[in-house]
């Protein structure tokens, strides 16, 4: 079934108008989904009964629990998100009075960068804007979140039309309205994606270098080759 979570709010009016309900419920949709963070239709209980019925027949919320955690000694939290048969970790972080998660935007990675042990799982698949918004929403610690790296497993700007999308449900008035500044997005350097990105998204965006000369970038990180520092 279609999920809703990352629909922006005019695809959400659409789909209300779609199940037989007015127009605006595709603004109280938002707010259930975005900022009341709900885990299903039966916790919608400003939409008539019927629409909420006919929603569930046709549609899905998106939402689902990590399968695991792992905790380390300084507070630091690793979860674990079955996606399909693939499996991808978010991490969160608490430093005094931040609380950052860092999330991942694909399941393996295209970009081989010789010390990351993502690499050498080879390219698996892309999150969805749902997939990557629903690790932010589903972790015990939601709540406490201050800011979202997208410094997990994959390339953001090879996920580029999903990543910009969640990062628009995070910062726009009718989602959860964070200030962009809250939110980085990393990435290796993929030129094409940098300069969309950079003109469509107002999140702070990083630079893996990992290496500042091009000719040793370059063996450790195989996208140096087409893109250059």
């Amino acid at each position: 079934m279609e999920v809703l979570l990352g629909k922006t709010l005019t695809e959400l009016q659409v789909v209300a108008q779609t199940v037989g309900l007015p127009r605006f419920a595709g603004k109280q949709l938002a707010e259930w989904l975005y900022i009341k963070r709900a885990k299903s239709f039966d916790e919608m209980t400003n939409i008539s009964l019927k629409g909420r019925e006919v929603l569930k027949a046709n549609y899905t919320v998106g939402r689902y629990e990590p399968v695991a955690e792992s905790v380390s000694k300084d507070g630091t939290k690793k979860y674990l998100f079955e996606i399909g048969k693939q499996y991808v970790e978010s991490v969160y972080i608490p430093d005094n009075d931040r609380s950052t998660l860092c999330v991942s935007t694909q399941t393996g990675c295209k970009m081989g960068c010789r010390f990351c042990m993502t690499g050498t799982l080879g390219f698996q698949g892309h999150l969805t804007a749902a997939d990557i918004l629903n690790q932010i929403f589903s972790i015990p610690d939601a709540d406490k979140l201050t800011n979202i790296v997208y410094m997990g497993e994959g390339e953001p700007m090879d996920n580029l039309d999903n990543v910009l999308r969640s990062l628009e449900v995070m910062t726009t008035i009718w989602g959860c309205a964070w200030s962009p500044k809250r939110i980085t997005v990393s990435s290796v350097g993929i030129n094409r994606g940098l300069k969309r990105f950079i003109e469509e998204s107002e999140c702070h965006l990083a630079i893996s270098l990992h290496n500042p000369f091009g000719s040793e970038r370059q063996e450790i990180m195989p996208i140096e080759k087409a893109n250059h520092l």
